[in-house]
């Protein structure tokens, strides 16, 4: 088959969506190496490097007005590089197909992450709701397949645009395998020594907005400050309005000591093995848990990396995080800093709860390796 992406987060993206579509290509590409792959973005960075593959080819717009207009290319006049390049399935991997492509006879998929937006509209820009929304529910009704990324997340499309059950299929995600290759000593120490980490911390990783609930963790901090040794809290995420907020609480709290925003760290800001998460693993693995509150997610990324690190998980008792966690989480209530401080104060002090949660982590993350999530795509592409 010839297999068409939109591909724009695969270059642009360094979070979530950005992941998924970097781990998804190239684990197709090498699983599958008999189908060619055409990845349609509107323009390349060094964030995606595919020159590995000898089946994987790059599609930008040329020429006028596509090179121009590229918003519009992406969104429509791909089409014609489409039918140009014989292509037999189009995947739209982040909640987007072209307008129109329904009439050209070539199949499409889409994955649909989640509808936050539908859910907390007032986290967003109303005019961004209204943009997501008639996208995401256009692509929803006139793709052939819709791929969900967990079961809260095809409930959520059932629920807010009535796409029957039988046309959804649950594809839960992975993320990028460096996180399941244990790192050398010396590689830690490194990692360390260049961003200037304590031997002993916490870890937050995620964008710094108010449903990725940070300031609960900040709130359980103040609970534990009279522990000695209290470990501090490294976060690993960038944020506007909401980490301002997060900020004046430790400031007023005097908890700014506890807590390390390590983009903001200069060697972080000047190091392309930050920006692009290649010293993600070596920071994972030198933690004693992931803190996860989020209150609500599509999937939540950082868990599965947290498990394939074999890093301890502390995470929300709602939305889909339980599937991301299953049985090797340990599960607190977002809204209760008192309960998330017992389970951090829990896993830095009791060496045995922590070598219990990384056994069944290590099990339940082989659900989720890149091969399998592949695999489950391409059934869906066949059907």
């Amino acid at each position: 088959m010839n297999i068409a992406f939109e591909a724009k987060r695969a270059y642009t993206n360094g979070t979530g969506l950005g992941h998924y579509s970097r781990t998804l290509i190239s684990s197709l590409a090498t699983g599958y190496p008999d189908n060619e792959y055409f990845l349609c973005t509107p323009r390349l960075t060094k964030r995606y490097n595919t020159d590995g593959f000898d089946n994987v080819h790059v599609v930008t717009p040329q020429g006028f007005p596509g090179g121009l207009f590229t918003s519009a290319w992406r969104s429509s006049w791909v089409k014609k590089d489409l039918k140009k390049l014989e292509i037999d399935l189009y995947h739209g991997l982040s909640h987007e197909i072209p307008i129109g492509i329904q009439k050209t006879g070539i199949q499409s998929v889409v994955t649909i992450h989640d509808l936050i937006f539908e859910r907390y509209p007032e986290q967003f820009n109303a005019v961004d709701v209204q943009i997501y929304r008639k996208k995401f529910s256009y692509a929803c009704r006139n793709a052939d397949k819709v791929i969900a990324i967990s079961k809260q997340t095809k409930q959520d499309i059932v629920d807010f645009y009535g796409v029957p059950e039988q046309k959804i299929d649950i594809c839960y995600q992975s993320c990028n395998a460096s996180f399941a290759h244990m790192v050398t000593e010396a590689e830690k120490l490194r990692v360390r020594r260049e961003y200037n980490l304590p031997e002993r911390f916490f870890l937050y990783v995620g964008s710094i907005i108010e449903r990725k609930n940070l300031l609960s963790i900040c709130k359980a901090l103040k609970q534990l400050r009279d522990k000695e040794d209290l470990p501090p809290l490294v976060v690993i995420g960038e944020g506007g309005a909401y980490k301002q907020e997060v900020q004046r609480y430790l400031h007023e709290q005097h908890l700014e000591k506890h807590v390390i925003f390590l983009s903001e760290n200069a060697a972080a800001k000047n190091n392309a093995s930050y920006r692009n998460a290649a010293d993600f693993p070596a920071i994972y693995q030198q933690a004693i848990c992931m803190i996860y509150p989020s209150i609500f997610e599509g999937f939540g990324i950082p868990v599965l990396e947290a498990l394939f690190s074999d890093l301890p998980v502390i995470t929300s008792n709602v939305s889909c995080l339980p599937e991301a966690g299953g049985d090797a989480a340990f599960y607190i209530d977002p809204y209760n800093p008192s309960e998330l401080a017992g389970a951090m104060w829990q896993l830095a002090t009791t060496p045995t709860l922590a070598e219990q949660m990384i056994e069944k982590g290590r099990i339940h993350a082989q659900n989720f390796t890149p091969e399998k999530c592949a695999y489950g795509v391409m059934q869906v592409y066949l059907r």
